[in-house]
This record gives C-alpha cells, sequence and structure tokens, in this order.
C-alpha cells in the first residue's frame, strides 16, 4: 500500500460500469486506496469525494462520448473547493466520433485535466503515470 488516495467514477449521465470496475481493482492492485464514486457522477460528487478522504487524484471516466461536455469546469471547481493541487485525469471514449486524439489531449489539458487518454489505453500505463506524478518509486 503506497497511501495515495485516488477518487474514480463515471461522470454524466454514463452508465458504464464494467471499465469502472477494471480501473478499481488496477488500481487497488496496484497499492493505492481507492474511493469509487460509481456511475452517474457529477463533478460535486467527485469533488466531494476527494474533499472528504483528503486525495491526492480524480480519474473521471467516460464512455458514452460525452466526457468532454461533462468536463468542463472541473478544475475551476476543484481550485474553489480548496482542491488546487489535485491531479486531474480523464480517459476512456471522451468525445464523440473519430478524432485526433492528440487534438482532443489539448483540449483536456486546456480544460486543466494533467493527463488524458485515447480508448483502448491499457490501465496500466494509466498506473505508471499515477505512480510517476504522485513520486511513488515503483
Amino acid at each position: 500500500m503506497n497511501s495515495k488516495t485516488i477518487v474514480i467514477g463515471v461522470i454524466g449521465a454514463d452508465v458504464h460500469a464494467v471499465g469502472n470496475k477494471i480501473i478499481d481493482y488496477a488500481l487497488t492492485q496496484a497499492g493505492f486506496k481507492v474511493v469509487n464514486i460509481g456511475v452517474l457522477s457529477t463533478q460535486e460528487d467527485f469533488i466531494n469525494a476527494a474533499i472528504e478522504t483528503n486525495a491526492d487524484a480524480i480519474f473521471v471516466s467516460s464512455l458514452y462520448g460525452h466526457g468532454e461536455l461533462d468536463c468542463q469546469g472541473l478544475r475551476e471547481k476543484c481550485d474553489e473547493a480548496g482542491l488546487e493541487n489535485i491531479i486531474l485525469y480523464v480517459g476512456g471514449n471522451i468525445v464523440v466520433g473519430k478524432q485526433d486524439f492528440k487534438e482532443v489531449e489539448e483540449r483536456f489539458k486546456k480544460l486543466g485535466f494533467n493527463r488524458a487518454y485515447a480508448p483502448g489505453v491499457k490501465i496500466e500505463t494509466g498506473i505508471e503515470d499515477i505512480k510517476l506524478d504522485l513520486n511513488i518509486d515503483k
């Protein structure tokens, strides 16, 4: 156990629970304390869970394609809630249709996310990035 806490969940009107369970399992196996807020989660749900658990990071997933819309303003709300230093991740099928992911990633970084992951990226990639971002020895 590395004592780092990560809030995970599926944002917006999205009910895709399988990927959420896989992320929960993989992060737990990697030694993180996982706070899984489940599906159909609002930005406020993520923020409240992060405040209550003193989380180090928030990992937002979305599969139904509206992640970009659902994530707008999250960084600002985190800052307003006193979570200026929380690391934000987003992954899954986060935009509608086939788009150049480099452009998608840039848009999410402009929204204040530290990292964005394309559909099909393995959770192990995210775990390595989280360890790097949170200064956890491998």
